[in-house]
């Protein structure tokens, strides 16, 4: 646990910048750290934060929005430093649709900045909480990811503050280098204070969506072969519960952009409110929903649902496409606030997700298999999410030609060493057919994996631009200290204020 400083004069203090002492935790609640959380209000503020943690030699963990599964954004060495208060819209051109904004804007303030100027965010992830330094650190995908690419593939350029103090311009062709390793680079060569980023040009705050029932992971991955070249947005739901014939079934959804004139009421719904999520939910308001669903949260009531959504998809499925907000399709994570409490709110108890990423020519016998070793071991996944991918080339990426498929697996003290046990040896799986993993959504990964699956040239890059940017290892995190460490420097200067 982290200490209260003990020396007379507090450098961090006399700045004057807004902190507190907690425990600030990882989204899935199964992991955090207890220690000095720094909130700066500007970009004067960072700057300075920074400049005085690197000059006295003080470890630094950068943290938005806190969305990140497991310990991506959080340390118990050192400092915190929350960058959701520098959050200002820049600039936007209607002509190019770049957007121009500090890195503490949530992608949530984005939408709604863009849509009434007839804009809508590139890449979005399933919720509209995350900063745009997150997704950028994490290289964020959505479901349109083998049509666009993520959020690295959308970055004309961006600030980077350095551990001294320096704030540099780093570009996509001006300094490709050092801009392969930032995205996707888990905030270890800087803090992202600006991004310069493109946006979609939309006629429509509606999308056209159709709803395609697959009886199993086969006949899922061949629905999206099908519309792959078609579509602007493809994700599968998969029943984690069904076996034998039926593994892997559930339901495709695609969607489509609407081009200009095709929605008569097209300007009524570029508007924010038109795009308010559902306030209630079968009569419950969505705040409170969680609490019927923690009832169900156990592997009887989980198969129930499943089959259940299993059996109205296939209702849907024959129905003809429908419209939907973009907020509505995009960002199903937020319907229901706070769904995870509905996990367990005890101490040890939440979730994790483990999401691997797999080359096409394999990717259908091992997604069987692991949904197959989940069963057998009683840990089957309450939540299952397939997407194609596509691939891209920065230095930490998940991203292949391929498919990912999002699980979700709850946790409680008794089941813990378990399932981490069942994750290692999927991992080995994974990593054995070329498979790759992501961070964002990691928790249970070591630096053997790492090692497995990022390619030597890249880690090695990587490791340099670290040395570089970060000559005294303070940027860190639990994170990048269970998945780095081994590989290279250490990352552990000595403790000088906790």
């Amino acid at each position: 646990m982290s200490r209260r400083p003990t020396r007379d004069s507090d450098p961090l203090a006399e700045l004057g910048v807004p902190f507190q002492y907690l425990y600030a935790e990882g989204w899935g609640m199964v992991s955090g750290a207890y220690g000095r959380v720094l909130r700066p209000r500007c970009i004067e503020e960072l700057r300075l934060v920074v400049a005085t943690c690197g000059a006295e030699g003080i470890p630094m963990a950068f943290r938005g929005a806190g969305r990140s599964y497991g310990d991506a954004s959080h340390s118990d060495r050192g400092v915190m430093i929350d960058i959701s208060g520098v959050n200002q819209i820049l600039a936007f051109d209607p002509e190019t649709g770049i957007v121009d904004a500090q890195a503490g804007v949530t992608i949530e303030q984005l939408w709604k900045y863009l849509l009434p100027r007839s804009h809508w965010p590139a890449v979005v992830p399933g919720t509209m909480a995350p900063t745009l330094a997150g997704v950028t650190s994490m290289n964020v995908h959505g479901k349109n990811n083998f049509k666009v690419g993520a959020t690295g593939d959308q970055i004309e350029d961006l600030d980077l503050l350095l551990p001294n103090g320096e704030l540099i311009t780093v570009g996509r062709e001006s300094n490709e280098r050092l801009f392969r390793g930032v995205v996707g680079g888990l905030g270890q060569l800087g803090c992202i204070t600006r991004v310069r980023m493109k946006t979609k040009r939309v006629h429509s705050g509606r999308l056209k969506v159709g709803a395609l029932s697959a009886g199993n992971l086969a006949e899922m991955m061949e629905h999206m072969r099908t519309w792959h070249s078609d579509a602007d947005y493809l994700v599968g739901w998969v029943d984690c519960f069904a076996a034998g014939e039926r593994t892997g079934r559930g339901l495709t959804h695609v969607a489509w952009h609407l081009k200009s004139g095709e929605d008569p009421h097209g300007g009524e719904t570029l508007t924010v409110p038109y795009q308010e999520l559902p306030s209630s939910i079968l009569g419950f308001p969505k705040s409170e929903v969680w609490r019927p669903l923690r009832v169900l949260n156990r592997d009887r009531g989980m198969r129930w649902l499943n089959g259940l959504k299993h059996f109205m998809g296939k209702r849907e499925a024959k129905k003809d496409p429908y419209l939907q907000s973009h907020a509505g399709f995009n960002f199903l994570l937020d319907y229901v606030p706070n769904w995870k409490f509905a996990y367990g709110r005890k101490p040890g108890h939440g979730l994790i997700q483990y999401q691997p990423f797999l080359p096409d020519e394999v990717a259908h016998d091992v997604l069987v298999d692991l949904l197959g070793m989940c069963q057998d071991a009683g840990h089957v996944s309450y939540l299952g999410v397939l997407k194609r991918h596509r691939p891209d080339d920065y230095l930490l990426t998940h991203a292949l030609d391929g498919w990912s498929l999002a699980l979700d697996f709850k946790v409680h003290p008794e089941n813990r060493g378990r399932l981490w046990s069942l994750c290692d040896a999927m991992t080995q799986k994974v990593l054995d057919a070329g498979g790759k993993f992501y961070f964002a959504k990691d928790l249970v990964l070591g630096a053997g994996a790492t090692k497995r699956f990022l390619p030597p040239k890249d880690l090695k890059a990587f490791l340099k631009l670290k040395g570089e940017m970060d000559p005294d290892g303070l940027l860190q995190t639990d994170q990048t200290r269970r998945v780095l460490d081994p590989l290279g420097d250490p990352y552990d200067p000595p403790l000088t204020h906790f």
